[in-house]
């Protein structure tokens, strides 16, 4: 095992809060694998151990983020989504790939999906918007994380106005989702919509509110003006 790995297990070990651990498990509903720390301190080891790599090149990087996910911790997951992130500039359509097996294998929670998807997937996708098409299988995926990711991954690109198209199709994919945390997902990633196309986003949610779900509808016109969200109540 990677020397720094070793070290960066045994740091988080001694830095662990019992108390905070407990008060975390209590925002999820699913079982989770946690140390006990706080995300501004996991996001500053994650930039100390980083900076201690002999190498940084996405190869290495990223077979250091598949030993961390394999641990099951929550806060080595985090790690692994900062240090993915940080390798950029290196990114290839390919890596998709690699991502997909992230979320599919690794993925246990809306923490570290939210974490991953928003950054690092999003990121990608927005370099290589061909990769849209793969979010849209994920979107059909019978893993919840993977269909949350799907939508989670285009929150920041909503809300800079990119691939409104995509987005609806995605939405309308995950329309009719029974589960809470993919209908949150998808809700959320309309509300980001709506920032840059209101009167879209309006329309196609108070044209589907027969059948979309209380919570992604909610979630959807959260953003939008006070008088829009109430008439979007009444239809």
């Amino acid at each position: 095992m990677n020397e720094i790995i070793i070290r960066l297990r045994k740091e988080m070990a001694l830095r662990a809060d019992p108390d905070f651990k407990k008060s975390q498990e209590k925002f999820f509903r699913e079982e989770v694998t946690l140390y006990g720390l706080k995300n501004s301190e996991v996001h500053k080891m994650a930039a100390e151990f980083f900076r201690a790599l002999p190498e940084k090149n996405k190869k290495a990087v990223f077979d250091l983020c598949e030993d961390l996910w394999q641990s099951g911790y929550a806060e080595e997951g985090f790690i692994a989504c900062d240090w993915s992130y940080k390798v950029r500039k290196e990114y290839t359509p390919g890596d998709f790939t690699i991502f997909e097996k992230w979320v599919n294998n690794y993925i246990t929670n809306w923490a570290t999906c939210d974490t991953l998807c928003n950054h690092t997937v999003g990121t990608l996708v927005e370099m290589y918007p061909e990769c849209i098409k793969g979010l849209k299988r994920w979107a059909k995926s019978s893993n919840r994380w993977m269909r949350r990711a799907s939508a989670v991954t285009l929150i920041v690109p909503a809300r800079k106005g990119l691939f409104p198209d995509d987005i609806f199709d995605i939405a309308e994919i995950l329309l009719t989702d029974s589960d809470d945390l993919v209908q949150k997902g998808y809700g959320w990633m309309l509300k980001a919509a709506s920032e840059a196309h209101l009167n879209d986003v309006y329309k196609f949610v108070t044209d589907r509110k027969s059948v979309m779900p209380r919570t992604a509808y909610r979630y959807a016109i959260e953003k939008m003006p006070p008088a829009m969200r109430a008439e979007a109540m009444k239809k």
